[in-house]
């Protein structure tokens, strides 16, 4: 038993939590991938719509007071499509739409639009 206490006291070094950092527990790597799936399919990029089938849809969503889901082409800092908006088209000029209360979107931002 001497020997034992006697190398844990002088000659075994622990390195602490260094040697735990490389591995994950089946559940937290399965957890991960659920996640990463999720946010893959929530920021799919939908096909990009031409100029006549946005303003089309636009026009019709104004004038029936329908709500649309928009798509914008635009990226956040991780490189990964913004979210869509819902929302009702309040008003529209040549070149924005109006979607709240003094916020304006670009007719040449936007991706996709459908209804919903």
């Amino acid at each position: 038993m001497k020997i034992v206490d006697n190398f844990f006291k002088n000659d075994y070094y622990d390195r602490g939590m260094v040697k735990w950092q490389g591995f994950y527990l089946s559940d937290h790597t399965a957890a991960l991938n659920k996640e990463d799936a999720a946010l893959k399919q929530k920021f799919q990029y939908r096909p990009q719509q031409t100029l006549e089938t946005i303003t089309t849809i636009l026009a019709a969503a104004y004038s029936r007071q329908h709500e649309v889901t928009i798509q914008l082409n635009q990226l956040d800092c991780n490189h990964i499509n913004t979210p869509v908006i819902t929302t009702l088209i309040h008003g529209y000029n040549a070149n924005d739409i109006v979607i709240d209360f003094k916020k304006f979107i670009q007719i040449d931002d936007i991706r996709n639009i459908e209804f919903t």
